[in-house]
């Protein structure tokens, strides 16, 4: 038997002994909505004054979640060569200089072996000094050297790795080398195999500073041309609201969809947006004006109809007061209709006056 049943078979107990009861039990029954000061502290409930504050026009628009370009490192081979070994995998955070591939090339062995040589001519000219040679020969050993220590940087090798060769010697001139990962980031892209040949400029890995990331709205012409270059953005996913900017507006409309691309920069240190994703994004245009306006959670809705707590006398009665709204900008929903100037209202606190309000409709106590 549950608790409802349980409740229902008292009443009826209560209205066979003592009539009238039910009756006056409901003249007497407390209004959810009225708390005194002590049940209004415990319910973390604070009140203020709406008032008007100043807030741009908002241009609403879907957009995409894009990888930040400016951010991101396309990391691939400068020579054909045959995968040795995968040194990091998908998803994992590097930092830079950390070896991500090594790579095996016959013009490296042969660059590597060029090195030695002229390394080892270079030390018996300079020994010697430029007195004991010709000048000729003297340039010409260390030009050797240098341009092999070049060829080796222009094929990717760091000076670590050039180093290395020198130290080694002979038994280094494999043509082995290592790709290191050119700055910081997360490794979103990896599509190799181990063994597999591989031709200079294909892309190895695709290295992401996640920290920063682009969404891109797409505006028709018209609407577009009121966005500019530092517009305030909120983009709204996963249930929360991150800030941005505008980036850059596109001066080209796109032939399909005859719409203009607006660039957006967020800040994306949580990690919360991914490429790919579909989010909202909330663009704050023109100058600002005066518009009512309501921290975002003082705005509830109750039966699909947002709703704003308003504070009746100073007795601590309540109403719950149905609102007309606009979009949300920076943290603040704008009142169009409902509210008036003055109103003392729930700033916080809100949710604590809906869940007495349903509990009352349910019977509960």
């Amino acid at each position: 038997m549950n608790a409802q049943l349980r409740r229902l078979i008292l009443v009826l107990t209560l209205l066979a002994i003592v009539p009238g009861h039910a009756q006056a039990r409901t003249e007497t029954r407390d209004d959810p909505l009225a708390l005194d000061e002590a049940a209004v502290k415990e319910a973390g409930i604070v009140v203020d004054t709406l008032r008007p504050r100043a807030m741009n026009d908002l241009i609403v628009a879907p957009g995409e979640v894009k990888v930040d370009a400016y951010s991101t490192v396309l990391v691939s081979p400068r020579i054909a060569a045959q995968v040795i070994a995968r040194r990091a995998k998908l998803g994992d955070v590097v930092a830079a200089g950390t070896p991500l591939v090594e790579l095996s090339g016959v013009e490296v062995a042969e660059t590597q072996g060029q090195l030695l040589v002229a390394s080892q001519d270079w030390q018996r000219v300079s020994a010697l000094g430029p007195q004991a040679v010709s000048a000729r020969r003297y340039n010409e050993a260390l030009v050797a050297r240098d341009q092999a220590r070049a060829k080796l940087r222009a094929f990717g090798l760091s000076e670590g790795q050039i180093a290395r060769v020198i130290k080694r010697g002979s038994s280094a001139a494999d043509g082995r080398f290592e790709l290191l990962a050119p700055r910081a980031g997360r490794i979103t892209t990896d599509d190799f195999l181990v063994g597999q040949r591989v031709e200079p400029g294909q892309t190895l890995f695709t290295l992401v500073t996640e920290d920063s990331i682009w969404v891109e709205a797409r505006l028709p012409p018209a609407v577009a041309k009121g966005v500019k270059q530092g517009d305030a953005v909120t983009v709204g996913a996963h249930g929360t609201e991150l800030p941005g900017k505008v980036l850059q507006r596109s001066h080209q409309t796109d032939e399909t969809t005859r719409t203009v691309a607006v660039r957006i920069q967020v800040d994306n240190r949580d990690d919360l947006l991914h490429p790919g994703e579909l989010v909202e994004s909330r663009i704050a245009i023109g100058l600002p004006t005066q518009r009512l306006a309501v921290p975002s959670e003082a705005v509830l809705l109750l039966q699909d109809q947002p709703t704003v707590f308003v504070r009746r006398g100073a007795a601590g009665r309540f109403d719950a007061v149905p609102v007309e709204t606009d979009a949300t900008v920076n943290g603040w929903t704008p009142i169009r209709q409902g509210l008036r100037a003055g109103d003392v209202y729930v700033s916080k606190g809100a949710f604590a006056l809906k869940a007495r309000l349903l509990r009352s409709q349910l019977g509960e106590e």
